[in-house]
């Protein structure tokens, strides 16, 4: 819900101006903050915003204080001013003025405007609406226990039909992992039918010791329950929104960065060690958000408000991170500089932070063809926010400033929407390609922008080394018995997972061959497989041997099958026939015949042209048709692995899917298909 929708402008008497006084100021009111807008001073360095509590008759009832500096590099158009004044009371009285300074020389304030801030969001004689957070109710002196947490979900769970909250996971102390599940009029029943809404995601709290997103998550998730607002309603016919408020409670409780073992679970969405992130990834693949954000807070004092950062790891699909840019530079600086709020790459101070390791969630997510971006709320209030010695100023700003942020991500998706799915679409069938170099560690550039410019001071690029690239990527990794199901102990105690459960989590295909098993890279999340199962990742879970492609030329006549085959790039010209307990695997080939695997143990058709009919019956494992032209029937039938992925396909004939054990999905990318579409493959 945007700011505007809840706030009042103030405007000021007509009066004579003196030499570099500003004018014009307007002040409005937003989710506990204060848009001032004001006319530029020619040759202005700065400005400093000044703020008194008032009464109802105007007269002062406390000392004037300083609580803002605007400098230029705030906004992409530091030409209009504004600035987001914040950390104070939610529902008080005040007066603003803004002087212009030429380098430390104050200039004449601007006369006084006043009004009213908006209370804590929702009526008090409304219910549901008239639910406040211990932290809301405490003016931000407290933060939301667990207890107080658990009350208030399950009081809007109760109260909302717009809501259902359901326990994704827990704790290593047991503690749930809840998520807000927000549609309208209500959400839908299942992960799956969630997932067919194009849904986003916000992830609140994963250093238990930083807390003010997750207090913003607790606001927005009553908000979204209970508002009137027509625009929203209409946001959420549309798609939903799942809130995780406390991945971390353990850590909250303890207000620790860890979590209960001291692990920083930002450290392991790739690796899943810990069961919080585990519950996360399970979430991720089951409920598929398309966009997401991930809260946190940064203690450099001289950046922005609200550092943020998109997955920049090389594996990330070009239009992941350009969406991701976009979403951030092209949305995020725009809206920021209209309302006041200073948005900026986090790193903007030229720190060493925001790399490119697949552990970090903004990472994890970009492997996974999700746009999203890294939320830091700036710790303290620096040099341009002076009035944050108090406590409870700092977390109110810190709080209110998430609270913005997310709500503009959900403006940002809503418009978005057919861009976020193009580039998620391109991207699942670029990786299931299995194309180009595999990178073990590093990050894109970020581009600087002329200063003064929110993002004039980009973070470091970590390039990689040549022992961080494979230029010829295999085609799978095989591993061995023990590798997949063996016992591990770099888990909690009695916590521990193998191999096998933690793939199983991410979602990827894994074949059973004789000797052990394979992990074919042509699936949607090839660019994160190499850095869990290759000897050469920086931070891996096994050393799997690297399968080569079988067969990269031509092979005329029938093709038959037996053991395991790998086509990469290759030309049949002829019909391939797949023995039963075999295994298929084609990327990027030609194929002049008809395909038949049938009682295969294992299919794979990626990014490939058939002039024939493709066949996959009884397949006992996975089945993978993304991104191909095929000239001829499709039948997927009766296979009993885990569900036929058929997703991005051209056919030219019909495509029939009857008997699966699990019905085909599509991961929300279309197939074109110019015959019926029949049976369990009927909406795919």
């Amino acid at each position: 819900m945007p700011a505007q929708a809840f706030g009042q402008t103030a405007t000021v008497a007509q009066m004579q101006a003196e030499p570099n006084q500003v004018q014009d100021v307007t002040v409005v009111q937003g989710d506990g903050y204060a848009t001032l807008a004001w006319t530029h001073v020619d040759g202005a360095t700065d400005y400093q915003i000044e703020r008194t509590p008032i009464a109802e008759d105007g007269t002062a009832t406390g000392n004037a204080v300083i609580v803002g500096v605007w400098r230029p590099n705030r906004q992409i158009n530091n030409d209009k001013p504004t600035f987001a004044d914040a950390g104070f009371a939610p529902g008080n009285r005040f007066q603003w003025r803004v002087r212009a300074r030429f380098g430390t020389t104050a200039q004449p304030y601007s006369t006084a405007v006043s009004g009213a801030t908006n209370a804590h969001w929702g009526n008090l004689s409304t219910p549901g609406q008239n639910l406040r957070t211990q932290w809301e109710d405490t003016l931000g002196a407290q933060y939301t226990s667990d207890v107080n947490e658990y009350a208030y979900t399950a009081a809007i769970d109760e109260l909302s039909e717009r809501v259902r909250v359901v326990e994704i996971g827990r704790t290593i102390n047991n503690r749930p992992i809840n998520m807000f599940v927000i549609g309208y009029p209500t959400p839908p029943a299942t992960p799956e039918a969630v997932a067919a809404t194009n849904p986003l995601a916000v992830n609140c709290n994963v250093h238990g010791n930083e807390p003010g997103d997750r207090e913003a998550c607790f606001i927005m998730a009553r908000q979204l329950a209970f508002t009137d607002d027509a625009a929203t309603l209409d946001r959420l016919s549309k798609t939903t929104v799942l809130i995780v408020p406390t991945i971390n409670g353990d850590g909250r409780a303890a207000n620790s960065r860890g979590n209960s073992t001291g692990q920083d679970l930002n450290r392991d969405y790739s690796l899943i060690r810990q069961p919080e992130t585990q519950a996360f990834v399970e979430m991720v693949r089951d409920y598929r958000p398309i966009a997401s954000y991930d809260g946190h807070e940064y203690g450099n004092t001289n950046t922005g408000d609200l550092p943020m950062l998109s997955p920049r790891h090389q594996n990330v699909a070009q239009g992941i991170f350009d969406e991701s840019q976009n979403m951030i530079e092209g949305h995020m600086y725009t809206q920021g500089a209209k309302d006041g709020w200073w948005a900026c790459p986090y790193g903007c101070t030229g720190a060493s932070v925001g790399l490119g390791e697949e552990t970090i969630l903004r990472n994890t997510l970009g492997l996974k063809n999700t746009v999203n971006s890294l939320l830091e709320l700036r710790s303290s209030g620096g040099p341009t926010r002076p009035d944050e010695g108090n406590t409870a100023n700092n977390r109110r700003r810190k709080t209110y400033s998430a609270l913005w942020t997310f709500t503009q991500f959900f403006a940002y998706h809503s418009a978005n929407a057919s861009n976020i799915t193009t580039a998620r679409a391109e991207a699942i069938k670029f990786q299931s390609a299995n194309t180009g170099r595999i990178v073990f560690r590093g990050s894109r550039p970020i581009p600087a922008h002329p200063a003064p410019h929110p993002g004039d001071t980009p973070p470091p690029l970590d390039a990689p080394g040549q022992d961080q690239i494979l230029n010829q990527p295999p085609c799978a990794y095989k591993l061995t018995e023990a590798q997949y199901n063996g016992a591990r102990t770099d888990g909690p105690t009695g916590r521990q997972t193998t191999v096998a459960q933690r793939l199983a989590a991410h979602g990827w295909k894994v074949i059973k061959v004789a000797d052990g098993y394979l992990v074919p890279l042509s699936q949607p999340e090839r660019g994160l497989v190499p850095l869990l199962l290759d000897g050469q990742a920086a931070e891996g879970l096994v050393d799997g041997e690297r399968i080569a492609p079988t067969l990269t030329g031509t092979h005329n006549g029938p093709l038959t099958v037996s053991g395991v085959a790998c086509l990469a790039g290759a030309t049949v010209r002829g019909p391939i026939k797949v023995q039963p307990g075999a295994t298929l695997i084609v990327n990027g080939s030609s194929i002049n015949g008809p395909v038949d695997a049938s009682g295969a143990a294992g299919f794979v058709l990626t990014a490939s042209t058939v002039q024939g009919p493709v066949n996959a019956t009884g397949v006992r494992g996975p089945v993978v048709l993304v991104g191909n032209k095929i000239s001829g029937p499709v039948n997927v039938v009766n296979n009993t692995g885990v569900a036929p992925l058929v997703a991005g396909n051209t056919v030219n004939g019909p495509l029939s899917c009857t008997g699966n054990t699990h019905a085909p999905v599509n991961l929300e990318v279309a197939n074109t298909v110019s015959g019926p579409k029949s049976s369990q493959c009927a909406r795919v």
